[in-house]
């Protein structure tokens, strides 16, 4: 079993975010290439890989993580974008679902990618996605 890290990936420079900006909202054929072969994704895996482009052309740093994967406090809190010891305080409470393994907390990224959604609708702000690696 290979365990994958949340990778975090820096915001592009601006003038390849306005590059791919225009890119995006001037096609609407996106067309993937692995070793130099298009494939043709199926819309669920489609709609990722734009979101994700989307993401970057917004000019956004992005994490990316397994939905099933579980991550440590400090991963889990860096990808939620708070401090490990507030995301401590949210797993205690019972708030963010922990799971132990020896004395450490393991988080699922989807319960993250949950929680970050309950606080979108609570304050109306936008959802920051836990994506696979």
């Amino acid at each position: 079993m290979v365990i994958r890290i949340p990778l975090t990936t820096e915001a592009l420079p601006a003038g390849e975010a306005t590059s791919l900006r225009r890119a995006l909202a001037e096609n609407d054929d996106v067309t993937v290439f692995v070793d130099g072969t298009a494939v043709k994704l199926p819309p669920g895996a489609r709609d990722a890989v734009v979101d994700l482009l989307l993401r970057f052309a917004a000019g956004d740093a992005v994490t990316t993580a397994s939905a099933a994967e579980t991550l440590s406090t400090s991963q889990a809190a860096a990808a939620a974008g708070i401090s490990p010891t507030y995301l401590r305080n949210l797993t205690d409470a019972g708030v963010i679902p922990v799971e132990y393994r020896g004395t450490h907390r393991r988080i699922k990224s989807q319960d993250i990618t949950d929680w970050l959604a309950t606080q979108k609708t609570e304050k109306g702000g936008r959802v920051k996605e836990i994506v696979p690696e």
